[in-house]
């Protein structure tokens, strides 16, 4: 009985990983392994053609995750005061829905570290650049957190010619930030400051 059981388990994993394989080798080609470089990913024929129809749907979502919303189908009462210029509105919508994407990250120390800055600055950023703090937080939070935490330096499409980009104040805003180097005081201090907490 002992030999036969044993000669099914290849059998079940094979058809377990042949009807069920991994989401994240599906649809990430980033892992986090500290010093070690990235994972080179090899899919299959049968995970090859699943790509093909989950990243249009993954493209999809993602376009609706960071579209604006149309105005036109918000109630007016929403808005509080009705004399304010579309303009403002969506300028200030837009930077309120960076701060709450900043802060939603669905990683604890990217929460912290650029759900923190957001709260500090984002409202003091002119369209342009509104337009670099978006590009970075529509990055995978496994770059954030590299880039805010100097594992990584600034992609270079985001770099500017004098150094005072966002995502370089952000990384300067970062070597001198309290979090993680203050006692726990002044670190639930900065966190309620920035309503984390």
């Amino acid at each position: 009985m002992f030999r036969s059981v044993s000669r099914q388990i290849p059998l079940l994993r094979s058809a377990v990983r042949s009807r069920v394989p991994s989401a994240f080798t599906l649809l990430s080609s980033r892992s986090y392994r500290g010093e070690a470089g990235e994972e080179v990913a090899t899919l299959s024929a049968s995970e090859e053609e699943l790509l093909k129809v989950a990243k249009p749907k993954s493209e999809d979502i993602m376009a609706k995750h960071i579209a604006m919303p149309d105005l036109q189908k918000i109630p007016p009462s929403s808005f509080g005061s009705s004399e304010i210029d579309d303009d403002d509105l969506n300028l200030d919508i837009r930077r309120k829905r960076l701060i709450y994407r900043s802060k939603q990250r669905g990683w604890l120390e990217v929460d912290l570290l650029l759900g923190t800055w957001a709260s500090e600055h984002v409202m003091n950023l002119d369209n342009d650049e509104l337009d670099q703090f978006e590009a970075f937080v529509n990055m995978e939070t496994i770059d954030i957190y590299n880039v805010i935490t100097l594992r990584l330096d600034v992609p270079e499409e985001m770099k500017t010619s004098d150094g005072n980009g966002v995502v370089e104040r952000i990384q300067e805003w970062a070597r001198s930030s309290p979090l993680g180097k203050a006692d726990p005081e002044k670190y639930k201090t900065v966190k309620t400051d920035a309503k984390l907490i």
